[in-house]
C-alpha cells in the first residue's frame, strides 16, 4: 500500500499516546466513522487536533448552512487549493447531497457552473469571491446573508476558512488519496 502521508511520520494506532488515543477513539466512533485525511497529520499535535475536530464537527454536521451548500463550499475550497484528498472525500458527499454532476465537474475543471438553483449559485459566488479576493463585495454579501441569515453567513465564512485550513494541511503534508484513484487535479 502507498504511504498516505509523505511528510510526517505514520501514526501507528497501536502506539498512540493516551491523549492521541482518546481523540482517535472519539473521531473513529463519531459521525466521520473513522480517522482519515487531515487527522493523520493533526493527531501529531493532540491539543490542536482536539480543538480542530470539535470545530470541524460543528461546522460539518451542525452549522446553520444547509448540507448541500456546505458540500458545495467544500468543493470550491478544494478546487481553489487543488486539495486532492479534500476533493476525493467530498465530491461523492456533494453528489449525495444533491449537487448535480455537471456542477461538480465544472468546479473541478475551474469552469463556472450553470446553476439551476439560486441558493447554490449565491453560495458558489460568495465562496469563490472570498477565496479569490480575500473579501466579498456588498452585493454578494447581501445576497448570501439574505439567503442564510446572520448565523448562517457567519457559519459559512467559518466553514470556508476551516476547510481552507484542512486543504492547506493536506497539501503541506502531502496527504494523498488511496492508490488506484485518479487525481482530481492532475499536475
Amino acid at each position: 500500500m502507498k504511504k498516505i502521508i509523505m511528510r510526517l511520520p505514520e501514526l501507528d494506532p497501536a502506539h498512540l499516546t493516551l491523549e492521541q488515543q482518546v481523540i482517535w477513539d472519539r473521531i473513529a466512533s463519531g459521525p466521520r466513522g473513522g480517522v482519515r485525511g487531515p487527522y493523520f497529520a493533526l493527531l501529531q499535535s493532540p491539543g490542536l487536533c482536539e480543538e480542530f475536530e470539535r470545530l470541524g464537527r460543528y461546522l460539518r454536521y451542525d452549522c446553520a448552512v444547509p448540507h448541500h451548500l456546505r458540500e458545495l463550499s467544500v468543493l470550491v475550497v478544494a478546487r481553489r487549493w487543488k486539495a486532492q484528498y479534500e476533493w476525493f472525500a467530498h465530491a461523492p458527499i456533494a453528489a449525495k447531497a444533491g449537487i448535480p454532476a455537471d456542477v461538480i465537474e465544472a468546479i473541478r475543471i475551474g469552469a463556472t457552473p450553470a446553476f439551476k438553483q439560486d441558493d447554490a449559485r449565491i453560495v458558489y459566488e460568495y465562496a469563490t469571491e472570498l477565496l479569490t479576493n480575500g473579501r466579498v463585495g456588498d452585493s454578494k454579501h447581501k445576497a448570501a446573508a439574505a439567503l442564510l441569515g446572520v448565523r448562517g453567513i457567519v457559519d459559512l465564512v467559518s466553514f470556508i476558512g476551516h476547510y481552507s485550513n484542512i486543504a492547506l494541511s493536506l497539501n503541506a503534508f502531502e496527504i494523498g488519496i488511496p492508490s488506484g484513484n485518479p487525481l482530481p487535479f492532475p499536475d
